[in-house]
């Protein structure tokens, strides 16, 4: 692993901070490398705050999102919530899904088998759709670049939302929605969420029309701040807010599978103890 050291900051900034914040020099010179250079930008760093979570509808197409999203519900008709097979795809599959279910039923989901289908939307999974009556599909962590599915997709009359953090090529995607805050047009204020991220703009943009705040979508954090991690994004923005009251809700009330897993670290972690312990305790008895 090769470290690469920032370069020390300009003393009077780092000295400034220091006694804005009355802290030591050395945690200032870290902030101001980071680029925290005032008491607001220190207070969010320290203290993220769900108040400070951009509007979701400042992300490009994401009214169109909402509005397909809302009309197919209206009509009836079956939505797929689709996503990559990583965490960040899965967890954002079970986050947009779980939501949805929260008041509307037809909905099914996919995730495309690794070794058969690939990265990214398959064809295979948009003849399931097809097969199955599904006229609307919601990408996760993929679709920015995937031309030809969509153009296949829209043949067969079914509708695509992309929810993509991947950067785009030359060419956009013929679909009803694209959410990916590093498309050149789009002007969101933070553009390192990852896929699950925008899932979750998505479900924020989608209770705000349904009368719903953010206290109603904390039970989902859990999900979001498992593919911040994993997904090694950032933990600047929004990510740290996400992240921080995701870990507050997987300490505090972590859902079935977050919770076995949890345990499962845990008897790792103790087994690993033990043999550790007998080993130290063998080789002092042949010390002896």
């Amino acid at each position: 692993m090769r470290w690469t050291l920032k370069p020390k900051p300009d003393s009077h900034k780092v000295n400034h901070l220091a006694d804005l914040l009355k802290v030591d020099n050395l945690i200032a010179t870290l902030l101001v490398q980071r680029g925290i250079e005032t008491f607001e930008q220190a207070r969010e760093f320290f203290r993220p705050s769900l108040d400070d979570l951009h509007n979701p509808y400042l992300m490009k197409d994401m009214d169109k999102a909402v509005f397909r999203i809302e009309t197919a519900i209206v009509n009836g008709e079956n939505i797929l919530v689709f996503g990559d097979y990583d965490v960040d795809g899965t967890t954002a599959v079970s986050l947009v899904s779980s939501y949805l279910k929260s008041y509307y039923p037809n909905v099914a989901t996919y995730i495309p088998d690794r070794y058969d289908e690939g990265y990214g939307i398959s064809f295979k999974g948009i003849d399931y759709a097809d097969d199955n009556g599904i006229s609307l599909i919601i990408a996760l962590d993929c679709g920015i670049k995937s031309i030809d599915h969509i153009a296949y997709a829209n043949e067969r009359n079914i509708d695509f939302i992309i929810c993509d953090h991947h950067r785009p090529g030359e060419k956009l995607p013929d679909a009803v929605a694209i959410l990916d805050p590093k498309r050149e047009d789009c002007h969101y204020p933070y553009d390192e969420l990852c896929g699950c991220g925008i899932g979750f703009k998505l479900i924020q943009a989608l209770a705000q029309n349904n009368g719903q705040t953010i206290d109603d979508l904390l039970i989902y954090l859990d999900l979001v701040a498992t593919a911040i991690a994993a997904d090694i994004v950032p933990m600047t923005g929004e990510n740290r807010i996400l992240a921080k009251f995701g870990l507050d809700v997987i300490n505090k009330n972590p859902r079935p599978g977050i919770k076995a897993l949890i345990q499962n670290v845990k008897k790792k972690h103790s087994r690993l103890q033990m043999s550790y312990l007998l080993s130290h305790q063998e080789l002092m008895r042949q010390a002896e």
